[in-house]
């Protein structure tokens, strides 16, 4: 993880210094509506595994986990953020149904559980025990790939406590694709822009820490409980739940990304390079995006 989150902050460094030039305007320009391309694919990608492919025989099969896919949808596109009390409802919901563990098989009360100069030392000891708050919570409660912290971070960053503007958290999530590592490291560049260095460190660190702990912690009991059935359908009504999620916040995302004909070609052309082509690597896809987002603004 330390090379990718030294090549965020770095990133970090340079977005703060020259972010108001033209040039890397233009760059992100064309960065961020690939970004909305990518995202839209890996999703489409993350639905077809964790629920079924779109098709009548895979519908009729999992339509209870399409449902809260959907609802999902709805829910994150109206409130525009992650509702995390919906997962662990969808989870016990189809635990219940598919299959019930004994303790609620015995019970007749079921419905009780479904309730420096350039900013490099720059931050506010305020700020930064918000955002060690924050990204704990995002380690600790958000569920599923990488992707799936998105709309909780957009969440957060952008409409609770406004560190961010829309724009510069595309960037952000845009950063995390062009450098090696998960998606996730974004939050070693989001903490960086919001309080400097030190902010890159309390973000990383509060984001990834929990995350560790749940995998280490459990791991001596997980081959006693991965093949239960109530756990299984449990996860698998959350990780539903997750992805309508994802999708919706990349509908949200995209209706302030792609702001014109040129941004909305651009997004299209990576969903079809990534169908057509798939072995084509995503930074290569993020360069020539910035290409041509050069291209376009000194065009025009």
């Amino acid at each position: 993880m330390l090379s990718s989150f030294m090549m965020v902050v770095l990133l970090g460094v340079a977005y703060k210094l020259y972010g108001g030039l033209s040039w890397m305007q233009a760059v992100f320009y064309g960065v961020g509506a690939a970004v909305i391309g990518i995202i839209a694919m890996s999703v489409y990608k993350l639905t077809t595994k964790s629920i079924s492919k779109f098709n009548i025989e895979g519908i009729k099969k999992n339509w209870l986990l399409w449902v809260f896919f959907i609802i999902a949808i709805v829910v994150t596109v109206i409130t525009e953020r992650e509702e995390v009390l919906l997962f662990i409802i969808a989870g016990l919901i189809y635990m219940i149904i598919k299959a019930p563990p004994g303790f609620l098989k015995r019970s007749s009360t079921i419905n009780i559980f479904l309730f420096a100069d350039f900013g490099f030392w720059d931050y506010d000891s305020n700020n930064l025990r918000k955002i060690a708050w924050f990204f704990t919570e995002a380690g600790a409660f958000v569920f599923g790939s990488g992707l799936a912290i998105v709309p909780f971070l957009h969440a957060g960053v952008v409409k609770e406590y406004g560190w961010l503007t829309e724009q510069q958290f595309v960037d952000a999530v845009a950063v995390a694709m062009i450098t090696p590592g998960p998606v996730v490291i974004t939050v070693g560049f989001i903490g960086y822009l919001v309080a400097g260095f030190p902010g890159a460190v309390v973000a990383s660190l509060c984001t990834f820490i929990p995350c560790y702990l749940f995998t280490v912690l459990p791991a001596p009991y997980f081959r006693k409980i991965a093949k239960n059935k109530s756990i299984k359908s449990f996860v698998d009504g959350i990780t539903a739940a997750v992805v309508g999620a994802l999708t919706g916040a990349v509908i949200v995302i995209a209706m302030r990304t792609l702001t014109d004909e040129y941004t909305a070609l651009i997004a299209i052309a990576v969903v079809g390079l990534l169908i057509y082509f798939k072995k084509i690597q995503e930074p290569s896809i993020i360069l020539a995006a910035a290409l041509l987002g050069l291209l376009i603004k000194t065009t025009l």
